[in-house]
């Protein structure tokens, strides 16, 4: 499987954001997309996500499934964790199975494996910062999807949680996933380096 993008441009707000972009990843490959602050990372994962339209340029995934889209055969991890505090950690981990379809894993599982199996009946709004990013991670083990879009994936995990994210990641390198994470931090994981540039 190969993910790659050419010649991408990137207008938001009328201002561009970067142009003449050329991305590509491999299956078991992590790629980490660097810069500073208003580079254009999560505006590149956005597009690869199918969030934003490129203004200039192609998308394109060789090898995946032909009868889905990038977008479908992808998750994508934003700054924000997308939960709804009133349900619990079970009811939060179910409505996105539902929501997002495909072959699902073990709801309990997956929440073992992000350390959050005993809070499975906890409404998330009384979930700590770095509870609610490994939720958000446990989305990604749900619902088996090869690519994986991630922005900022450590914000708010704290040693533990960063290696067990660690330890996830390289599982999902070696079931043939591919990662593009934006990020400030090392990942953690071996990554190719795409730097992008200043702002201007």
């Amino acid at each position: 499987m190969r993910l790659s993008g050419q010649n991408l441009k990137c207008v938001r707000g009328g201002r561009e954001v970067f142009s003449g972009l050329d991305v590509s990843a491999t299956a078991s490959e992590a790629l980490a997309v660097t810069g500073p602050n208003g580079a254009g990372k999560t505006s590149l994962l956005r597009v690869l996500a199918g969030l934003l339209v490129p203004a200039e340029g192609s998308i394109a995934l060789e090898g995946g499934d032909a009868e889905l889209s990038l977008p479908e055969q992808a998750h994508y991890l934003g700054h924000r964790d997308a939960l709804k505090p009133a349900l619990s950690v079970a009811e939060n981990l179910s409505f996105w199975r539902e929501f997002l379809g495909g072959k699902t894993e073990d709801a309990g599982r997956c929440l073992a494996a992000v350390g959050l199996d005993h809070a499975a009946h906890l409404p998330a709004a009384y979930l700590s910062a770095g509870q609610r990013r490994r939720l958000s991670i446990a989305r990604l083990l749900s619902v088996r999807r090869p690519v994986w879009l991630l922005d900022e994936p450590t914000s708010a995990l704290d040693a533990a949680g960063q290696a067990l994210f660690v330890a996830l990641m390289r599982d999902h390198l070696a079931s043939g996933g591919l990662i593009v994470a934006a990020t400030h931090l090392p990942l953690g994981i071996e990554a190719r380096d795409l730097r992008m540039g200043a702002p201007a």
